[in-house]
């Protein structure tokens, strides 16, 4: 299989705008780009989520940086999350909400990352994607025998400035650093 070396820009989220992620691989596809962001990382939850991030797994540094908030209703996660995005200094504010944004959710945080020049990532469920999202992303993991990486099918899937692709991608989990798999190589 060949691999190149890919550019910092392959896979970078717009700044102050709200992505969306779905699928298998969407939380390895949150710590990748939670591990490319500067500054402090906010993760809003559900109370109830069953799974958090584990913090031993996550990239050098990151769980350092990493605060976590647990909301109790969709309501407090949206609030949340709106409030994180106004605020400047922080990096990335990832959330993963049970249920699909409305139309104006989805425009009210594209509105308070502008205001906080903040980048967010929304985990979804297939098919629970919003119209005002910047970028929507299908994340899937691979199949493979080694051990030192995860192979990663990340497709763009929904663009508003520009063309739809998707990479298959190495990521070891440690670093903002991957490879990317050429399409002669699958």
């Amino acid at each position: 299989m060949s691999v190149e070396s890919v550019s910092t820009e392959a896979l970078r989220l717009t700044s102050c705008r709200v992505h969306e992620a779905q699928g298998g691989g969407r939380r390895s596809f949150a710590l990748l780009q939670a591990a490319r962001h500067a500054g402090p990382l906010i993760w809003v939850l559900s109370a109830y989520a069953p799974h958090l991030p584990m913090l031993r797994g996550l990239p050098d540094g990151l769980g350092h940086r990493l605060h976590i908030v647990r909301a109790k209703t969709a309501t407090d996660l949206l609030w949340a999350v709106e409030e994180a995005l106004r605020s400047s200094p922080v990096g990335l504010v990832i959330a993963e909400p049970e249920k699909p944004l409305s139309l104006t959710a989805g425009r009210r945080l594209q509105l308070a990352a502008e205001a906080g020049k903040t980048t967010g990532l929304m985990l979804i469920r297939e098919g629970q994607g919003s119209n005002a999202a910047e970028t929507r992303w299908n994340c899937a993991p691979l199949a493979s025998g080694k051990r030192d990486s995860t192979p990663h099918r990340w497709g763009l899937i929904k663009n508003k400035r520009g063309t739809l692709k998707t990479w298959t991608v190495h990521w070891n989990g440690a670093t903002a650093a991957f490879n990317l798999v050429s399409e002669t190589g699958e």
